[in-house]
């Protein structure tokens, strides 16, 4: 799994910075998190096919988190896509995906589906699933979780063999859970499975003040995206605004137990130096444009 930064500005884009936006990668799927304006342009210079994106997750319609819908549908179809396009947002997604596609005289050459999420809402895909929660913002804004699936234990070779199994088709029925007969004997898969073991889990949080939300949805999160529009300088803009500050982001962080913390979305006015002056949680990560983290197995860090 695999998340890459495709902008990390706010509000307006920069030379340096694009408009928020964030790329997983998991076993040849692509998913996007919030879609700012010039999304594929940004993916492009990244080495990374839009074509290649699955779903899309909004945030909320502020138009830096939203407006590059447009241009990425128009781009899509231009480039001749056939697949279906899933975009999941809070209510208002769907009128906006259907002005998407018709504004200009536009019609597409693809299905786009839009589906609207509630605090609470899971959408399960083939393993994994993605939950949506309302956190503190000044218009309606929704959080996502990504979860894997359990996985299932280690198979120990040791045990199998001691158990006089014959490699090959017996090995697999006992990977894929099911119990084998050998000899008059039922041998269940616990038998030579070691627990089952966690997936991973990653966080994104697009524009949020720090809350009890926020929290529990990045809570054990092995990757936490979450913006760090302000440095304490600006703390009762950043209330006012509904954004975090840097110190902000990182308490989420550290209140939900987040292994690692990516930051991103800040504001044009502070340079890397004035945010990492900041920070007081670790491991983090300054976001830039086009960085990208690998997200390991809980059990192979």
């Amino acid at each position: 799994m695999k998340v890459t930064l495709i902008g990390t500005s706010c509000g307006v884009p920069t030379k340096e910075r694009g408009l928020p936006c964030v790329a997983l990668q998991r076993e040849g799927e692509m998913i996007l998190f919030d879609c700012g304006e010039g999304t594929q342009r940004q993916m492009m210079r990244f080495g990374m096919s839009f074509m290649k994106i699955s779903s899309i997750f909004i945030t909320h319609f502020h138009g830096d988190h939203f407006l590059g819908l447009f241009g990425l549908l128009q781009s899509m179809s231009f480039f001749g896509r056939e697949e279906q396009l899933t975009v999941f947002g809070p209510r208002g997604i769907v009128e906006i995906c259907r002005t998407a596609a018709s504004i200009g005289h536009f019609k597409p050459g693809f299905e786009i589906v839009a589906k609207e999420l509630g605090d609470g809402d899971q959408v399960q895909f083939n393993g994994y699933r993605v939950t949506a929660s309302r956190v503190d913002h000044i218009v309606p804004t929704l959080g996502y979780a990504l979860e894997e699936d359990v996985r299932p234990g280690r198979f120990d070779l040791e045990k199998a063999k001691a158990l006089g199994i014959p490699e090959g088709r017996l090995y697999k029925e006992l990977q894929m859970g099911r119990e084998i007969q050998l000899g008059g004997r039922t041998i269940r898969p616990e038998d030579v499975m070691g627990p089952p073991r966690p997936g991973r889990k990653f966080v994104y949080l697009g524009d949020v003040r720090p809350c009890p939300e926020a929290v529990e949805l990045s809570t054990n999160a092995d990757l936490l995206v979450t913006e760090a529009t302000f440095c304490e300088d600006l703390a009762e803009r950043a209330e006012e605004t509904g954004h975090s500050t840097v110190k902000g982001a990182c308490g989420i962080a550290r209140r939900a137990g987040a292994k690692r913390l990516l930051l991103t979305h800040f504001s044009p006015r502070y340079s890397r130096e004035d945010i990492l002056a900041e920070v007081d949680f670790d491991p983090v990560f300054i976001g830039e444009d086009g960085m990208s983290l690998e997200i390991p197995y809980p059990d192979q860090r």
